[in-house]
């Protein structure tokens, strides 16, 4: 199977699987801690399993957030509700994000908003796509005039390493920053131009790898917090327009 059909068949899946949240974003929601303030549904587990049957069909392995691991240098990589939080508490910012990895590579990466009815695309060489229409990061170049966004880790009450310095320099030196709750999101807003630049920490490769490749597709930059091209392994993350990558840089650094 081609690299296109794989690109198509992870964006219906991602899009299909989105329907079904839609119809039950009302409905009650059973719920479980998995570690601190981190949760996990019943719809958490049900679109996990709706994904796996078609992407099972690809031959290709699968590694999800809930429950299936592995050591592949060929897989898809899938978080089935990223912002699980906002979508127990039935706010519409949430998103299905899928990637395939080959040699520690994305080669596709897939956000798929289903409340918006956004589908964020993109293939390894070939750009990236918001509902088949190709972006781009925006053009902003200095950090007084960014709209950022973050996010805060799972253990903000027990860790001191928290973000919460990172976000208080920052707020003193941009227009505005946005929590959302949702990286996938967040990434694939800057690859579109909305969102000037975002950090966080303590992430997963499921959170990270479809909005990396996103924001590469897009024109814009990814490192770790030193300032390392992205890797697979990453759990802090830096993604930017690239004009005001060594200026976030900076900033976190005096953190």
């Amino acid at each position: 199977m081609n690299i296109s059909a794989l690109e198509r068949i992870a964006t219906e899946t991602a899009i299909e699987v989105g329907r079904y949240l839609i119809a039950e974003l009302n409905g009650e929601r059973q719920v479980r801690d998995k570690k601190g303030l981190e949760l996990v549904s019943d719809a958490d587990l049900k679109v996990q399993d709706l994904i796996v049957v078609r992407l099972t069909k690809t031959g290709i392995p699968i590694v999800a957030e809930e429950g299936r691991t592995g050591d592949f240098e060929h897989y898809w990589l899938v978080d089935p509700i990223d912002g699980t939080t906002n979508y127990i508490h039935r706010l519409p910012i949430f998103s299905i994000s899928i990637s395939l990895i080959k040699d520690r590579k994305v080669e596709i990466g897939v956000v798929h908003s289903p409340y918006l009815g956004e589908t964020f695309a993109g293939r390894r060489g070939y750009g990236a796509r918001l509902n088949g229409r190709r972006i781009g990061v925006s053009g902003i170049r200095y950090l007084k005039d960014c709209l950022l966004a973050t996010g805060f880790p799972y253990d903000l009450r027990t860790s001191k390493d928290n973000n919460f310095d990172h976000f208080y320099n920052f707020s003193q030196k941009v227009r505005a920053i946005r929590r959302m709750g949702c990286a996938s999101l967040d990434l694939a807003y800057v690859a579109c131009g909305r969102f000037d630049g975002f950090w966080e920490m303590k992430l997963k490769p499921w959170d990270i790898a479809a909005g990396a490749l996103l924001v590469q597709e897009a024109g814009g930059e990814i490192t770790n917090f030193a300032g390392n091209g992205y890797n697979i392994d990453f759990t802090d993350v830096v993604a930017s327009n690239g004009l005001i990558h060594k200026q976030m840089l900076e900033v976190i650094g005096c953190g």
